[in-house]
């Protein structure tokens, strides 16, 4: 095999074993940690006359040439080669390993080093799920437009807490717990221009989410995700389309500002006045489409975005930016978290948060989320 081949095997390959699932570096030992070569070049059509996959018809002067070879760890290569191989393992199976991992070598290297991003979790207990949510697949959804800065992510939020949301000390604990985690983990690095960019991938109660959104703010740069709920899985479809958002006339002409939000389900008037009573002025944001799993499109986040904030201002126009706001939400988790990341706290009237639990009879009072939060 001549030189030129083995460094472009070596190259397409990143010094890593190409067989899927393995992946193994193979520049080093795994045992001392050593620099070492531990590869081996195997082909995918026998060199001998005798080997697995040999084929008597295939040129001879192709066979040490680079579409016939793949890097591989001792390991797989003696599974390529063991009695039996060709019939487990046949060339076409082996072939499509090869030019799938080049595939993805080729994609991640060619990303520029100005699209690394942080990946923040967050999670916290909805409903009766008492198990944080998983969030191990998260960073894969960033390909190919961004890649993750670091092999650990940011994670927040509570580990198996016992309290529930429909506790009375949840709101408050959950709220405070997020903005020193936040503070600790996130606000402290993003001061001292450690990080560039965000990616946040999040499950938790509306208000909390809100919440994060706040905090994150539209002056930091935030990719944020959705998990959609058909595949379980994070990464944005090839296909999805985006989606548009109506503001409605306001119902009403009470003292109290109210904004629902019925993009994921309906809320009726009813269900707000049972809280607030009448003496209100009910604006709606809602959107043709209305489940869970609808936010199909990152596009669908940035105009979610740019609705939220034009019905806010119209509110604060009409009530001014003293006057609370109260927020009735019923919308897919990104969404939540970029309606929180439009309010400008120094400019922004206070927002009441409400949340739906069917075990408390509809709405409770959750948060309160003022300039100084």
């Amino acid at each position: 095999i001549s030189v030129a081949v083995q460094s472009m095997l070596w190259g397409r390959a990143a010094a890593r074993c190409q067989r899927a699932g393995c992946n193994k570096p193979v520049s080093m030992s795994e045992v001392t940690l050593e620099d070492a070569n531990m590869a081996e070049k195997a082909h995918i059509r026998a060199f001998s006359a005798g080997g697995q996959r040999a084929d008597p018809m295939y040129p001879p002067t192709k066979l040490n040439e680079i579409d016939n070879l793949m890097l591989l760890c001792h390991g797989c290569h003696h599974v390529i080669d063991q009695q039996g191989g060709a019939e487990r393992y046949p060339v076409e199976w082996w072939r499509g390993m090869k030019q799938q991992h080049e595939a993805r070598v080729a994609l991640v290297t060619g990303i520029v080093p100005g699209l690394r991003s942080h990946v923040v979790t967050y999670g916290a207990t909805v409903g009766e799920h008492t198990t944080a949510p998983v969030f191990a697949n998260a960073p894969h959804a960033l390909f190919p437009h961004r890649i993750p800065a670091e092999r650990n992510m940011i994670v927040l939020g509570a580990q198996g807490t016992a309290q529930r949301d429909r506790d009375a000390a949840f709101w408050t604990r959950e709220q405070e717990q997020l903005k020193r985690q936040f503070a600790r983990r996130v606000r402290e690095r993003l001061h001292d221009r450690e990080m560039d960019h965000l990616s946040v991938f999040a499950i938790a109660p509306q208000p909390l989410l809100i919440q994060l959104g706040v905090l994150l703010g539209d002056i930091t740069s935030v990719d944020v995700y959705q998990r959609h709920r058909a595949s379980e899985s994070w990464p944005w479809p090839e296909t999805g389309a985006t989606l548009s958002f109506t503001m409605s006339e306001p119902v009403g002409h009470g003292a109290i500002p109210v904004l629902v939000m019925s993009v994921s389900a309906e809320i009726s008037h009813e269900r707000v006045t049972q809280v607030l009573g009448r003496d209100v002025t009910i604006w709606m944001l809602s959107t043709p489409t209305m489940g869970n799993d609808i936010v199909k499109a990152r596009e669908t986040i940035k105009a979610f975005g740019e609705a939220a904030k034009a019905v806010l201002q119209a509110i604060q126009l009409r009530h001014g930016i003293t006057t609370p706001i109260h927020i009735f939400p019923a919308m897919p988790v990104s969404l939540a978290v970029e309606l929180g990341r439009v309010r400008m706290p120094k400019a922004d009237a206070p927002w009441v948060l409400y949340d739906q639990h069917a075990a408390l009879n509809g709405f409770v009072h959750a948060l309160t989320i003022s300039e100084e939060a």
